[in-house]
């Protein structure tokens, strides 16, 4: 396997957005951002004048006072920390967009904390950056997917290859996304428990996720856990879908089902693997969308009698297909034969970690997970 984490997929998109934007990129802390974004300065390093990071005294002072460097390409690194940034930011390309491009990243959504209003609006490009997947590193063998599964796709472990690396990275990340990313954005009490919280939504992968019964078990009322899971998803840590509205079925309304950014959490294999299927779809949908302009979503399909199909993608309000995830090669589930003659849906696939690779009818296939991202272009 051939890959550079200086190669990744949103470049040229950033490259094409440079000409007439800012470009902003978002995602989950350690995914890749500054190291994308620092591949536009030559030498490509964060000693280079044209890369001020926030969490730099020295870089804080110079954006503070206005002094940017005299550069032609221009990253600003964690500027959302700062309550101001955005009118700082509107002020800096207004006065220098004829001869500098910026480059603004953030381990928080910064389409999000919007601390001045939309005074941006028309300025700049969000993309948002995900980890490593099998498209991306072009995985075609099984011994390399279960890699991926087990490390998941945030470079730093993968790309060392060790379970103790793993271990080591996990170790810390929670940690430092609350009380370095969460406590540089919102004023909170209670940080641990919202570190508890995040633990706590592990093992609640792929299921319907009830908030009221997270409130009784961390002892904190309704309101204050759906505030927090809200503040998790902001700073990439957790994602969630909505259930499938197809109109001939007796379908779910409100249950959400909740996702990690980061697979490899999930100690259950077949959550782990649920999992990594909804981040890269969730991936392909944002490149979609952020690239293209298209009104992406992913969702599920769920009835009230407790059938379900793992997901849906939906482009411009149209299904495009569904996926039901598998870790054996077992035959067609009957939820998918049930949703095939009851829905709009146009395909389902049901992906799995074997070899197999067949069609059931002129609506479903039953295939391998690495064929099924390459044949959709899932990033």
């Amino acid at each position: 396997m051939s890959f550079t984490i200086e190669s990744r997929y949103i470049r040229p998109i950033i490259s094409e957005f440079l000409t007439n934007k800012m470009v902003f990129i978002g995602g989950p802390r350690q995914v890749g951002k500054t190291t994308c974004s620092l591949t536009f300065l030559s030498p490509s390093s964060p000693s280079h004048r044209g890369y001020l990071n926030w969490d730099v005294i020295e870089s804080q002072k110079k954006i503070k006072s206005g002094q940017i460097p005299p550069e032609p390409i221009i990253i600003l690194d964690e500027i959302h920390k700062f309550k101001n940034w955005r009118n700082l930011v509107k002020g800096f390309y207004d006065q220098n967009k004829e001869f500098q491009k910026f480059i603004v990243t953030g381990s928080a959504r910064l389409d999000h904390y919007r601390r001045g209003g939309d005074s941006l609006l028309g300025r700049y490009r969000y993309l948002r950056l995900h980890p490593l997947s099998i498209g991306e590193l072009k995985i075609s063998n099984l011994e390399d997917q279960n890699q991926l599964l087990k490390l998941g796709g945030f470079p730093e472990p993968f790309l060392n290859g060790t379970e103790k690396e793993w271990r080591l990275w996990q170790k810390e990340r929670i940690y430092r996304l609350v009380n370095d990313d969460i406590r540089s954005l919102e004023n909170l009490r209670e940080y641990s428990s919202i570190e508890l919280l995040a633990e706590s939504l592990i093992v609640r992968v792929g299921s319907p996720l009830s908030v009221y019964s997270l409130s009784q078990e961390l002892q904190f009322n309704f309101r204050t856990i759906e505030s927090w899971i809200k503040i998790l998803e902001q700073v990439y840590y957790c994602f969630r879908i909505s259930p499938f509205g197809a109109p001939k079925i007796r379908a779910v309304k409100k249950e959400k089902k909740l996702y990690l950014w980061d697979w490899s959490s999930c100690s259950h294999k077949g959550a782990r693997f649920e999992n990594m299927v909804a981040s890269h779809l969730l991936k392909y949908c944002h490149f979609l969308e952020d690239s293209q302009g298209h009104s992406m979503e992913l969702r599920y399909l769920r009835d009230t009698d407790k059938r379900e199909v793992d997901f849906v993608v939906v482009k411009n309000g149209k299904a495009l297909f569904a996926v039901e995830c598998k870790t054996g090669e077992s035959s067609l589930s009957k939820n998918v034969s049930y949703f095939m003659q009851r829905t709009d849906v146009p395909f389902f696939y049901q992906v799995h970690l074997g070899t197999k690779d067949y069609v059931v009818g002129p609506k479903a296939r039953v295939l391998p997970f690495n064929t099924f991202c390459q044949e959709e272009q899932i990033p």
